[in-house]
């Protein structure tokens, strides 16, 4: 396959790439350095470039055929996470408390290696694409919508990303019909009571007596709120009260999230905590004030684009070795797009035990087997030709 033998040639630049982007990763909504980086690499391949894109830093290289077709958007992410890194590499991180643990260096790689490869064959290209290079992905409200906003889906048929997944071995591929990845909302919960002597608990309102029982109630939600056959998490991340031993604390804050894949249990889960945080402080004597954070929507494959993974992922896979996966509780931005536009979110198998790379996503010692990068590359070049017609 020609496509295969150009991308090959291209697996040492996208190491390179990478481990350069690991050294000096930065945080979502400052990818100054990064960006500046991807718009001189596309600029290089005589990609027509906008940078600032979306209000922030993202960038778009917009590559157009010479022949008539379809429009196909590419998306990788940029942002880092703020993580001190505890690799012992060549190209571990050189900013403190910052380090790419999820695998966004691999993903931008890519996608600059297949852009490097479709403008090489500008002349065979029937249509457009857009290699869309967005900021922050990992925090809330998240990238994606300001780069739909500032109009980046304008015209096109279809969107295709990939996420290098270690969980699953490198060389193996996934991805699933309709909901595949859940909504991800926050909840930051403050029960206010009255402070006073830790001897004298008659004349105060304890805040973290209230608080704990509440932590308690809302574990009841999914068990009892929550049809069964509909997944649903409400997880407790932090609880926060008290500053001596023998003080009864003012307040208490508690934060959370919540992991939803349909929105009738996004609505009635969001309900219940308002509701249930409202009482419970009550019966303390206490009050409540309640910050919901409605996130990312669930990340929903179109039937017919996750039916054309399945055709073209053996092509570069095998036939043993693309799957299809279960629904996942990590939510990604990419929903976005596929709430505008026909597409598909496809996992590149990343793991591999020898290399050390067992570690999961977000993890301070997390890295993937580069070769990876190789196979993701070869898979979005393939949904493209595939989408776009090529002959």
């Amino acid at each position: 396959m020609k496509e295969e033998a150009l991308l090959s040639k291209l697996q040492p630049q996208m190491v390179e790439w990478r481990r350069y982007l690991h050294r000096h990763p930065e945080l979502s909504y400052h990818e100054e350095k990064t960006s500046a980086f991807v718009a001189d690499r596309l600029r290089e391949l005589g990609i027509d470039v906008r940078t600032r894109f979306g209000g922030g830093y993202g960038v778009v290289g917009v590559l157009k055929g010479s022949k008539p077709g379809k429009t196909v958007v590419l998306r990788a992410d940029m942002d880092a996470l703020p993580i001190q890194d505890e690799k012992s590499c060549d190209y571990s991180s050189e900013v403190p408390g910052v380090m790419h643990a999820c695998g966004h260096d691999g993903h931008t790689s890519i996608l600059l290696a297949v852009a490097t490869y479709f403008s090489a064959r500008k002349d065979d290209l029937p249509g457009e694409i857009r290699f869309v290079f967005q900021p922050a992905e990992e925090v809330c409200p998240g990238g994606a919508k300001g780069m739909i906003e500032a109009g980046v889906l304008d015209g096109a048929d279809a969107v295709y990303g990939v996420h290098l997944w270690t969980p699953f071995p490198a060389g193996t591929a996934a991805s699933t019909p309709g909901p595949m990845m859940a909504a991800a909302d926050e909840f930051f919960i403050d029960i206010i009571g009255k402070g006073g002597h830790g001897g004298m608990p008659h004349v105060t309102v304890d805040s973290v007596v209230a608080g704990s029982a509440l932590v308690m109630q809302l574990q009841s939600i999914v068990s009892r709120s929550v049809n069964p056959l509909r997944p649903a998490v409400v997880t407790i991340g932090t609880i926060q009260g008290g500053s001596a031993q023998n003080v009864i604390a003012e307040s208490c804050r508690i934060t959370g999230t919540v992991r939803t894949f349909d929105e009738e249990t996004r609505q009635l889960i969001r309900g219940r905590i308002e509701e249930i945080t409202r009482l419970t402080a009550q019966t303390y004597g206490a009050e409540s004030k309640i910050q919901y954070l409605m996130g990312y929507p669930p990340l929903v494959n179109d039937e017919a684009e996750t039916e054309r993974f399945f055709r073209e992922a053996p092509k570069v896979f095998g036939e043993s070795k693309v799957e299809r996966c279960e629904k996942i509780m990590p939510a990604e931005d990419f929903a976005y797009y596929l709430q505008e536009i026909p597409g598909c979110f496809m996992f590149v198998g990343a793991g591999n035990e020898e290399l050390q790379a067992v570690y999961p996503h977000h993890h301070p010692r997390f890295d993937f087997d580069e070769s990876a990068m190789l196979s993701a590359a070869k898979l979005l070049v393939t949904m493209t030709q595939s989408y776009q017609g090529w002959e």
